[in-house]
């Protein structure tokens, strides 16, 4: 079977291969012209392509990825488009707009240096968010025009997004993801990569504008599937593998994202908390490693995925993802995680951790404290006391948990969603007391979600602020999302817009793609969408049009005719 990554980024003609629901493409279709009509304006010639890229939910496994324990991860309907056309005749200058009037139109060009290398000038301190657009260009520009005569095109884009910035579901990636397509596409390269190298080149992107990813984010963005989560490993190599959530005719269920609106800046708090939390794993596994008796290098920041493999080869078992269910839990019943903890409940000492670790204090401060990972990210860290022992436990319980939502998505009972939710609960109690990467808010949204009915609910993305994911009944969507608004106190200073673009409904969505019309600029013919009908490149509205006769015609369910009013 040809894996996920090996094959070709999705490239559609039509609005309707997006999605099999009419009126999904309904919705599709109507932004999508708006998004062509302005791009004509503003350009005063239509687009020749939409790329887009959804944004991500992690539906289970939080902070365990960079343990190498897998996650399960869904691409949302929510996505960063961009219209775009080359143009060869601008002597490489590109030019770009955004929707949001927020982010302001601007231009640049890159230059080639006499080593053949690109410059964009892109400075990590001050970032714009042409900056993300900058990085992806690099990104380009360097896999396949870094020793070449060929030159880069000129482009002109317009972005466009419905995915709520800064809030854990993954915009930024979104926005790398969708910038690179958009320069492979207008450069006629898209053809010259898989799907598994636009997640390598979106990582090593976002590390362009100071951001350390281990691809779970671009991997969700470029790999998902509609009605499937993704179960990504990354041990020994990243893997993905499509999970079909369970639907049921009799009890259809739908994911809800609630923005806590608390925001959290990770280079503002990274020191006492993602990057300790970072810090705190790998001595754990550093401290593990000698508590099992597997050999770790002096230099070597061994993750607990890695020590895991070691130990269960060392008991004379092999290890692989068939085994890592049985693996965990005789981990977990043997009591090693204990032999983490320090003489009370504050964790331990510095000075007691690098006698754990048994290196000397100026190898611990090199390898743990003071290193520098790729570019710019250097991981730096404050606190007092370390716990070893909370994150060990909360990072192999998830992961166990991980794959018990994955396996059990494969059964067909009855009381699926009840056991499903019993789960992500379980995974918001451990993030909130073990790895303590929840807030009051989260907490509270999280309780509030389970008392309005929802079968789970916990957050989701790095924590200490951001969005909650809550599983729940789809015939009940719009009273619990309503409870939510009058109950959840930063809810209630919301406009109907604002509320609408912080706390809405989704289901698993299909990774990012180009449409692209094949044809002329200037007229395409698509016959099976509009018969023998001739019209300007991505004219769709007469695809809304052919969809709102079929809908009147078919009957075809109501909520085609909840997008009816938006026209």
């Amino acid at each position: 079977m040809t894996s996920l990554t090996q094959l070709p980024v999705t490239v559609h003609t039509t609005v309707s291969d997006l999605t099999e629901n009419i009126g999904d493409a309904l919705a599709i279709a109507h932004n999508w012209n708006q998004l062509a009509e302005q791009f004509q304006e503003r350009y005063g010639k239509p687009p020749t392509h939409v790329v887009r890229a959804p944004g991500r939910v992690n539906i289970i496994g939080e902070h365990i990825d960079y343990a190498l324990f897998g996650v399960l991860p869904a691409a949302i309907e929510n996505e960063l488009t961009i219209a775009v056309r080359a143009t060869p005749d601008s002597d490489g200058v590109i030019v770009v707009d955004n929707t949001d009037p927020k982010y302001t139109k601007t231009s640049f060009s890159a230059l080639k240096r006499e080593n053949d290398e690109w410059d964009l000038a892109i400075d990590p301190e001050a970032l714009r968010w042409e900056s993300y657009v900058k990085a992806a260009y690099l990104g380009v520009l360097d896999r396949f025009f870094k020793q070449s005569s060929e030159r880069p095109v000129g482009m002109e884009a317009l972005f466009s997004s419905t995915i709520p910035a800064g809030s854990g579901v993954s915009s930024s990636a979104a926005l790398i993801v969708a910038s690179t397509l958009a320069f492979l596409v207008v450069n006629d390269k898209l053809s010259a990569i898989t799907k598994g190298d636009l997640i390598g080149m979106s990582v090593g992107n976002e590390k362009r504008v100071g951001v350390n990813s281990g691809g779970m984010d671009q991997s969700a963005s470029i790999l998902s599937a509609p009605g499937h989560a993704l179960y990504i490993s990354f041990y020994p190599t990243l893997q993905s593998h499509p999970t079909p959530l369970p639907t049921s005719s009799r009890n259809p269920t739908a994911f809800v994202i609630a923005n806590s609106l608390t925001v959290s800046n990770k280079a503002e708090t990274g020191k006492s908390r993602y990057n300790l939390r970072v810090v705190e794993t790998l001595v754990g596994a550093k401290v593990l490693s000698r508590i099992l008796g597997v050999p770790t290098g002096l230099d070597e920041r061994a993750t607990y995925r890695e020590v895991l493999a070691r130990w269960w080869k060392k008991e004379g078992k092999e290890d692989s993802e068939d085994s890592l269910k049985e693996e965990i839990a005789a981990l977990l019943r043997g009591g090693y995680l204990e032999k983490l903890k320090g003489k009370d409940n504050d964790g331990v000492l510095l000075e007691q951790m690098i006698t754990m670790t048994g290196m000397n204090e100026d190898d611990f401060h090199r390898v743990f404290l003071s290193w520098v990972e790729e570019i710019w990210i250097i991981f730096q860290v404050e606190a007092t006391h370390f716990q070893l022992y909370k994150r060990a436990r909360h990072v192999f319980t998830e992961a166990l948990r991980v794959l018990q939502f994955r396996d059990l998505c494969l059964e067909k009972s009855e009381d699926l969603p009840e056991k499903l939710g019993q789960l992500m609960n379980d995974s918001q109690e451990s993030c909130s007391k073990l790895f303590e990467c929840s807030c009051p808010e989260l907490d509270n949204l999280t309780s509030l979600a389970n008392s309005l009915g929802a079968y789970g609910s916990r957050l989701t993305g790095a924590g200490w602020g951001g969005c909650t994911v809550s599983l729940v009944k789809e015939e009940e969507v719009e009273t619990f999302t309503r409870q939510l608004r009058e109950q959840y106190g930063p809810f209630k200073k919301l406009s109907d817009e604002e509320f609408a673009t912080a706390c809405f409904a989704t289901k698993p969505a299909e990774g990012a793609c180009d449409l692209t019309t094949r044809f002329s600029v200037q007229t395409l013919s698509t016959r099976e969408l509009y018969g023998e009908r001739r019209m300007k490149a991505f004219d769709v509205r007469l695809f809304t049009e052919r969809v709102q006769n079929q809908q009147r015609q078919n009957l075809i369910g109501s909520r085609v005719y909840k997008y009816k009013e938006t026209f």
